[in-house]
């Protein structure tokens, strides 16, 4: 990977920058190889789309695709704009979108919600200009925000938050009002009804979390989660009660309470859901908490060990059982039980561990899970004796409750567990027998071709075998189906070779020249369970012979032997079997029978039984002495004329119909050589001489078995080609089997036995065949790769339920990450795929461009696209079998319906033609299936086709399951879709506008139809007030609708298959149902309160009003009656027939539980008689006024023709005087004119209509008049318009230029705008409104010039450009200057200049502000001084902020030179340029010069030893010191940096000090090359400790502090004291860094020059490591090595282990060479043995010492015990093997008395540095290297 990759370079700098960290950071990260291939990863693959660079627990860099668990600083994201992109070097910049993370962005959430965004939109000030509707939806958005936030808050946090209401502040007041009886905001109730149903389902999702969903989930958790499940409940719980009790919800619960809400019983229930809830959770908790000590020890025991502590958990659960008042039920306990299963499960996997059971050694992993299989059946045990005592747990008197559930309930996945574990025993125990075949051989003509396949075997096996280790799915999961099919294969393969070894076994015994070797036989395959039961004739008997009595077996061998006898010998040679080798056969029988009755106790030969075999043997033996000599005779005729006929036979024949060969070697020549075999192996001095062709013949026994052994491969290699070629396969290699058959037509014709060249004719024939059999296999292995590769992709479906689970919905939502997981094992199967056709061409040596490799390709092409139609087949056939409504019982989809007024919305959407539809989602996962074809490239690339998809898609069986899907999903979305339509008739409930339906049903009982409007279009529908009953027949409505919508399901099934979740929906509408009842239940309730209250008032004022006296001529007195008079009449219907309906509307609310205060009841007892008296008052009043009403009419209608005259010539006059022009003078005047005289003539004529009113007269409508008074009032307000914009306008004028607010006045401005534009649409059309329009829009546009003027940056010089471009000559300006002057220049018409101008002087003064902070910066930076410690001189001290400042001046000025703005600052800039350069040259070399002055001052001024050894340069060192002192003297003088560096000749001064201290180092450097060339550990340690070393040579005490930087672990060194107890210069020992102590073989001298007597240490140290070394080898075996080692230093004890542990493998490999299988193994347990007695040593008391020492031998007998196990493993028989050869050995040499260690050819001699008692790392595989 590129290091100077420029990517890699921009994400460096921004996550350093961003997270304000140092490079070195950086630089680990990219010295991860794993880290840097995640960040090359995530530039370069498709799959990788976001990056995080965080910190981990080390502080140290870390990239990673997946958000962090937790993180402690902040962290930064790269992610890539578009999904899929290469980031390159030229895109990565725009490719890249990045960013911060926060380490807690939900604390900061809150933080701004609650402290920022809440105050800041609840803050009525902020949107006083809004519209009240958007205010409102604000609010209420804001709080829904500020709820959700503290929720998740507490989530977070594993705490359930209660979010109060809106206005929850207002609780207390509203509570006292109603106490009081006065009205308050009914909102407040709303709302707080609202948040309990939010709080009802927060508190009810807790209540129903149950600690077996885990269990259900099948995430077989552990007992510490129901644990943990108990406590986290009673926490949350509590959390909850002490939110349900404070004080302000509780304020909250008697306001519910007094208003008689409906909710308040729904509140009290929750209540005390809690607190049964949180004792529960208690009780539990409390009892559950000893049971997690208990599971805390049993973590920290070995699993072998778990007998011991698991009837201490059982024990524990019954107790809890017993005490706890709610955890004594049965699914808890079944529970708590399963998962101590479950942890059981999860420490004997840890046990076995998965991953690597399969790979150990088969005994030891045998032994492992016999005891895995024996913990668990331990803790059934304990289990089932638990449950039949526990009675015994529960308190005398108190209720036993047995433990009556089923087992099944609680071992389920133990008890799968189990059978897992027996399988594996089962595995492993096959394969101990099979490794017993590895050292088989067998005897016998065919043996060496037996013992071969037997190697086949045992190899075949292996392989097998070796299935279960290379797989890396888990082989202990029960459920895991990959294991039980590789199972059942192996079982099947097992059988097979059990088949094959049982044959070669038969083979063995047809083979045996003797019964003594059959007997041999026998006992081989009795080894082998598989080879129990041969059903051969001779292994049967040979079974009984066994399996009976000693006596009766050898009575039956007797039998056995005369049967055959009979068979053989008289009837003649059956099968090539001669009489010679049957009777040598015999003889050996009777031989072992012989033997075997010598064994047989004498007081048994005594017997009837036994004297009848004697006599059978005794017969035997005569009848075959007789017979032996004519047999012999007999064979010695034929023998040459029948071995020469048939090895003149050709060597192989050939089946002409089959073409199969076989070899041509006859039975009768078996039999010669085997009879010959036997001759020269008898014993039998009657025997004539062998005759000598068949002497002749078996000299050449070993030929014919070569010969036979090759042939017999070419043979079986030959015909397994023939036979297992394809059709297609054959024409590929027919030239090649023709080759070879032309080949072997020499072997069917003219070739024999006897034949010259016979033998390279057979090897070259073989070559020919194998390489033909091997690449033939070879393709067709390829081809099984093929399909193997396709059966993977039918494994699982694309698409499955969540977590594969039954019950689950498909995953819809993870189908991104499961497609590319699936597409892309399928296009790199393809790829293989592809790889392995373009091998087989090779093997087959075909041409590609011809026919027939065509035809093969179309065969292998025809073979994956079968594998497409299973793979989807696989995915189509798994989506129908979960949407058939015969066999499906679960929902496979879900659609939520919601209500998102005004329309009924299912989500996803049901409707056909929708992009994000249920129909469209459906077939997208179709076309996902279908796409996988369209992954692999077409293997026949000749039919035209890219790829498989469209192939797949014409297949007619795909193509129907497809469509019957598409219509099983159109079926079911039209039934959803009639399911929403059922609720239609609910529609009116959120489509009416409910003010609007109960205006109408006030005026007219009822909605209005579209007919009664249209028949009353005229003159209006006449008004129908509704009556009591109709109000209660709408309550009764709602009421019922309510009960009925509450009844209906919230989720619906459709097809078994199809979920609809109706709840939204539901919940919704139940609410709308309960608006509308409450809006009439209301209205009521207002009306009843109301209509009493207005009449007890009117009733109190008409009294007062008919009881004054009228007197004739008192029209003010007769006025004021006629109007009480006129509003008892107007009254008296109503108020009449108002009571009755009163008293039936309270009793109508009191049964829909709605109580009337007790004053309205006291006002319905008492208004009545009071009417009933004001009316009676009334009438004697009208008699009394009558002759007086009727003179004033006729005055009235006088007047009234009078006014109307007047009136209209006061129109006209008021259109020429009113002010409706711009420029309009004295506007307020004439204005105020109109209006008095407008006023006057009001006040008469509502004098007259209030006159007519009373004396029931028609009264005119004055329109003139009226118009005057509206154009009045428009006038008045155009023109507060005007002279508000005007006088603001002059008012600013005067502002000066420095107290001009351009924000103020801007938004001034605007509001002007705002206000004009809402002024009524008729004062368009006069002038003074155009006027003040234009007035108002050029102010706005000269403001924003002002303010871009108001720019800090414009100086004098910009004015005079601004005066250019307006083409203004008189404007100056100064401190007088004001808004008037300004507006003067037009500014509205020169914006754009204006604009130019400001940000040209914006970017100047830019600049004057960075060459005023380097001003201030500079003037200000001084230099720090510290004292030399010797001298006292001040010494300039490092500044990392000086040399910071120093850059990033540097770099900013550079920044500025740049600027295409520079022109006025250019001469001050270089100017700093120049002085900075030089101050940042001055510093770096002073720096220099002052280390190295301080570094030889020391040495040259303070050591005399050097002065008088360099006299030159220390005299040359002393003018230095002069001149430097000089120039610090001079410095500390001027403390400023830039002032300082910039003195002349400053630099030069510097340069010269450093040349010459320059050669004062190289002097003293030449000087202490000596010193190191005569020691040369003396470059091990720096030149002041070796200058401090030498000054001190003749004080070796002194010396010694400095041995360890010299030495590996000398710490100091052991003198010999004189008589006065001195220490001498002779040294008797050494000390190590941890304080061991060893003695020299021999003191040492000290005295001296110090390198001299050091070389003499050193070589002491050597030589008596080595002494000790010699020692401990020669005596390791004199005692126990625990004892041994104490008695040696701790290097010498380990190194002495290391040499003894190379003796003893070596000895072990020798003893295996020996015949002694087992050496190595017996070695291993030795050294586990040895490691076993190191660690319990370690357990007991030692010295600190010692403990090291024996954990350091313990760290490498580790090691050494795991080399030793991998040689037995791998099966390591000598010493000479490579993994032998590869360790480092250590070894004594007893000749030289010299250590030396060895690895691979190297060799090495021990060095015998002393290294003390250290410990040493661990050694892994990684450090053995």
């Amino acid at each position: 990977m590129e290091f100077n990759d420029v990517r890699f370079e921009f994400i460096s700098d921004y996550t350093l920058k961003s997270m304000k960290l140092k490079a070195d950071k950086w630089a680990k990260l990219q010295g991860n190889d794993e880290y840097r291939q995640t960040i090359m990863d995530f530039l370069e693959k498709q799959e990788y789309n976001i990056l995080i660079i965080f910190q981990n627990s080390a502080g140290q860099l870390q990239p990673s695709f997946d958000f962090p668990q937790s993180m402690k600083a902040k962290a930064v994201y790269f992610s890539k704009k578009e999904k899929g992109m290469n980031v390159g070097k030229d895109n990565f910049k725009t490719a890249l979108a990045y960013g911060d993370l926060s380490y807690s962005p939900l604390e900061q959430l809150s933080a701004l919600v609650d402290e920022i965004l809440v105050p800041l939109l609840s803050n009525c000030r902020n949107y006083e200009q809004w519209p009240a509707v958007v205010s409102q939806d604000v609010l209420r958005h804001v709080n829904q925000l500020k709820s959700n936030v503290f929720v998740i808050a507490g989530q977070v946090k594993g705490k359930t938050l209660l979010p109060l209401p809106v206005g929850s502040e207002q609780v207390n007041d509203a509570v006292e009002a109603e106490e009081k009886g006065e009205p308050f905001d009914r909102g407040l109730v709303h709302a707080i009804e609202s948040v309990i149903i939010e709080w009802t389902h927060q508190i009810q999702n807790v209540l129903k979390r149950n600690s077996a969903q885990p269990l259900l989930e099948e995430q077989n958790p552990g007992p510490l989660v129901e644990l943990d499940f108990w406590k986290a409940r009673a926490m949350n719980l509590e959390c909850i009660f002490e939110q349900l009790h404070d004080v302000k919800v509780r304020r909250m619960a008697e306001l519910l309470e007094r208003t008689q809400s409906s909710y308040f019983p729904a509140f009290k229930k929750i209540f005390k859901d809690v607190v049964a809830a949180l004792d529960e959770a208690r009780d539990i908790n409390i009892h559950l908490k000893p049971l997690r000590r208990i599971l805390d020890d049993m973590e920290q025991f070995d699993f072998s060990e778990l007998d011991k502590i698991i009837p201490a958990i059982l024990h524990t659960v019954g107790l809890i059982w017993a005490n706890s008042r709610y955890y004594c039920r049965a699914p808890r306990v079944i529970v708590l039980l399963q998962e101590l299963c479950n942890m059981l499960i999860e420490m004997a996997r840890t046990y076995l561990d998965p991953a690597e059971i399969f790979k150990a050694e088969a005994e030891e992993a045998y032994e492992k899970t016999q005891k895995a299989i024996e913990i668990c059946m331990c803790f059934k045990e304990h289990f089932e004796d638990i449950r039949r005592n526990i009675q015994k747990f529960f308190k005398e008197g108190q209720e036993v409750k047995q433990w009556e559930f089923a087992n099944e309930l609680v071992f389920t996945r133990i008890d799968l567990f189990i059978q897992r574990l027996k399988i594996v025993e089962d595995l492993f125990s096959t394969a101990m027998e099979f490794a017993k075949l590895e050292k088989v051989e067998l005897g016998g003509i065919k043996g060496k071709m037996l013992s071969h396949q037997v190697v086949e075997i045992f190899g075949e096996f292996n392989e097998i075998f070796a299935v279960f280790g290379n797989r890396t799915y888990d082989g202990l999961d029960p459920t895991n189906k990959e294991f039980v099919d590789d199972y059942n294969q192996f079982r099947e393969r097992i059988a097979d070779l059990d088949r094959r070894l049982a044959s070669i076994v038969c083979q063995g015994f047809d083979d045996c020249p003797s019964t003594e070797s059959a007997l041999k036989v026998k006992l081989f395959s009795g080894c082998f369970q598989c080879l129990a039961t041969l059903d051969t004739k001779e292994i049967h008997k040979t079974k009984e012979i066994e399996n009976r009595p000693r006596l009766n077996n050898f009575n039956l061998k007797s039998n056995l032997t005369s049967n055959i006898y009979n068979q053989v010998l008289i009837e003649g040679v059956a099968n090539g079997t001669s009489k010679n080798v049957g009777l040598g056969k015999f003889w050996q029988d009777l031989e072992i029978s012989e033997a075997f009755l010598i064994s047989v106790e004498v007081s048994t030969l005594e017997t009837a039984e036994a004297m009848i075999i004697s006599n059978k043997f005794d017969e035997m033996s005569k009848l075959l002495n007789s017979y032996e000599e004519q047999v012999y005779i007999d064979w010695t005729k034929d023998v040459g004329s029948i071995s020469q006929e048939n090895l003149d036979k050709p060597l192989i024949l050939r089946d002409s119909n089959t073409k199969l060969i076989k070899v041509n070697f006859d039975p009768q020549l078996v039999a010669v050589l085997r009879e010959v075999k036997y001759l020269e192996n008898a014993q039998n001095e009657t025997l004539e001489s062998i005759p000598e062709s068949a002497t002749n013949i078996y000299s050449r026994n070993e030929t014919f078995h070569k010969f036979l052994s090759n042939l017999d491969l070419i043979v079986a290699w030959y015909n397994k080609v023939r036979e297992t070629l394809l059709d297609v396969e054959f024409p590929l290699v027919e030239g090649q089997l023709q080759e070879i058959d032309n080949q072997l037509q020499q072997a069917e014709t003219t070739l024999n036995w006897n034949s010259e060249g016979a033998w390279e004719y057979i090897e070259k024939t073989r070559e020919m065949v194998h390489d033909l059999e091997k690449r033939v296999q070879s393709a067709k292995n390829n081809v099984e790769s093929m399909s193997q590769l396709m059966t993977k992709w039918c494994e699982a479906p694309l698409y499955e339920r969540k977590e594969g689970k039954k019950e689950g919905l498909l995953n819809i939502e993870d189908s991104e990450t499961n497609l590319n997981k699936r597409y892309t094992l399928i296009k790199e199967a393809g790829e293989k795929i592809h790889e392995l056709m373009k091998n087989n061409l090779e093997l087959f040596k075909a041409d590609a461009s011809t026919d027939i490799w065509r035809a093969y390709v179309d065969y292998l092409d025809d073979m994956v696209l079968d594998g497409f139609f299973n793979c989807i087949h696989c995915s189509l056939n798994y989506l129908l079998e979960n949407t058939d409504t015969k066999h499906n019982m679960t929902g496979l989809f879900e659609a939520k319906l919601e209500l998102q007024q005004p329309e009924m919305v299912f989500i996803p959407s049901l409707d056909f033609g929708i992009s994000d539809g249920f129909y469209e989602l459906v077939e997208g996962i179709v076309n996902d299936v279908y796409k996988m074809a369209s992954l692999v490239k077409r293997l026949a690339e000749h039919n035209g086709s890219e790829h498989y998809q469209n192939d797949v898609e014409d297949m007619l069986d795909l193509s129907e399951m497809r469509q019957d899907l598409m219509d099983r999903v159109t079926g079911v979305m039209n039934k959803a879709n009639e399911y929403r339509s059922s609720f239609d008739v609910f529609a009116y409930l959120w489509l009416d506008d409910r003010n609007e339906f109960m205006r109408q049903f006030l005026l007219y009982n009822h909605v209005l139809t579209a007919e009664e409007i249209e028949a009353h279009a005229e003159e209006g529908v006449p008004e129908s007030p509704p009556t009591l009953g109709q109000f209660k027949e709408q309550i009764d409505t709602y009421e019922k609708l309510y009960a009925e919508v509450d009844e209906v399901d919230g989720t619906k099934i459709f097809d078994t298959w199809f979920r609809v979740d109706a709840r939204p929906f539901k919940q919704a509408l139940l609410n709308i149902i309960k608006r509308w009842s409450y809006m009439f239940k209301q209205h009521l309730i207002d009306h009843v309160t109301n209509s009493l209250n207005d009449l007890a008032e009117f009733i109190k004022v008409a009294d007062v009003g008919l009881t004054q006296t009228v007197e004739e001529g008192d029209y003010n007195g007769l006025v004021a009656v006629m109007g009480h008079l006129m509003a008892v009449k107007d009254r008296q219907t109503v108020t009449d027939e108002m009571f009755e309906p009163l008293k039936q509307t309270i009793e109508l609310l009191k049964t829909y539980g709605q109580e009337m205060p007790e004053e309205v009841h006291t006002q319905l007892q008492e208004l009545p008689e009071q009417w009933n008296n004001t009316k009676k008052i009334q009438v004697t009043v009208k008699q009394q006024v009558a002759p007086l009403q009727a003179s004033e009419v006729a005055i009235i209608r006088r007047k009234c023709g009078q006014f109307d005259i007047k009136q209209h010539e006061f129109r006209e006059d008021f259109r020429k005087t009113a002010p409706f022009q711009f420029d309009s003078t004295q506007y307020y005047e004439r204005l105020d004119r109109a209006n008095y005289q407008i006023c006057a003539m009001e006040e008469q004529m509502n004098a007259l209509s209030e006159s007519a009113g009373l004396f029931e007269v028609n009264f005119p409508d004055y329109k003139q008049l009226r118009a005057c008074r509206r154009e009045v009032f428009l006038l008045k307000q155009l023109w507060d318009m005007i002279e508000v914009v005007l006088s603001s306008i002059e008012e600013w004028k005067d502002t000066l230029w420095a107290d001009i607010n351009v924000e103020n006045m801007e938004m001034e401005c605007k509001r002007f705008v705002k206000e004009i534009r809402g002024l009524d649409k008729e004062m368009r059309a006069w002038d003074a409104f155009s006027g003040l329009d234009s007035t108002v829009k050029n102010m706005v546009t000269s403001l924003r010039a002002v303010g871009e003027l108001q720019n800090p940056a414009i100086r004098d010089r910009h004015w005079q450009q601004l005066m250019q471009a307006t083409k203004v000559v008189k404007f100056i300006m100064n401190d007088d200057t004001n808004l008037a002057d300004l507006l003067a220049l037009n500014l509205h018409n020169f914006e754009d200049e204006v604009r130019g101008i400001v940000d040209k002087a914006t970017k100047e003064l830019g600049m004057e502000k960075v060459l005023k902070e380097l001003d201030v910066t500079w003037s200000q930076m001084e230099f720090e001084y510290e004292s030399h410690m010797r001298t006292g001189i001040p010494l300039l001290k490092s500044s990392e902020e000086l040399i910071e400042t120093l850059e990033d001046n540097q770099v900013q000025l550079q920044n500025l030179i740049t600027s295409k703005y520079i022109g006025h600052f250019l001469e001050e800039v270089s100017l700093w340029q120049k002085k900075l350069s030089v101050s940042d040259s001055v510093i770096s070399i002073w720096f220099e010069v002052q280390r190295t002055w301080s570094h030889l001052e020391s040495i040259f001024i303070g050591s005399e030893d050097i002065r008088n050894q360099l006299p030159e340069d220390s005299k040359r060192f002393d003018g230095i010191d002069v001149d430097f002192k000089e120039l610090m003297k001079e410095a500390s003088e001027i403390p400023n940096v830039v002032n300082c560096c910039n003195r002349a000749g400053l630099y030069e001064k510097l340069e010269n000090l450093q040349e010459r201290l320059s050669l004062c180092e190289k002097a003293l450097a030449e000087y202490l090359e000596t010193k190191r060339l005569a020691f040369p550990r003396f470059y091990f340690v720096s030149s002041a400790d070796l200058l401090d070393i030498l000054s001190k040579g003749n004080q070796p005490i002194e010396v010694c502090r400095h041995l360890s930087k010299l030495f590996d672990n000398m710490a100091k060194l052991k003198f010999k004291e004189d008589d006065e107890g001195n220490p001498t210069k002779e040294a008797l020992g050494l000390y190590s860094k941890e304080g061991e102590y060893v003695d020299f073989d021999k003191t040492c001298d000290c005295s001296g020059q110090v390198e001299v007597w050091l070389n003499r240490v050193m070589d002491a140290m050597r030589s008596t490591v080595r002494h000790e070394l010699s020692e401990a080898v020669v005596s390791y075996e004199e005692k126990p090595r625990d004892q041994w080692l104490f008695d040696y230093p701790a290097q010498v004890a380990l190194c002495g282990t290391q040499i003894w542990w190379t003796t003893e493998v070596v000895l072990a490999f020798g003893r295996l060479e020996e015949g002694y299988e087992n050496a190595l193994k017996d070695y291993y347990k030795k050294q586990v043995a040895q490691l076993a007695t190191l660690i319990n040593m370690l357990i007991g008391e030692l010295s600190k010492g010692d403990r090291q020492k024996i954990m350091t031998i313990c760290t490498i007998d580790v090691h050494a015990r795991d080399v030793v196990a991998k040689l037995i493993q791998q099966k390591v028989e000598n010493a000479q093997a490579f993994l032998w050869l590869s360790q480092l050995r250590h070894r004594w040499e007893d000749q030289s008395s010299h250590c030396f260690a060895n690895i691979c050819d190297a060799q090495f001699k021990y060095s015998y540095e002393y290294l003390g008692n250290t410990p040493r790392l661990v050694i892994t595989p990684l450090t053995d290297r």
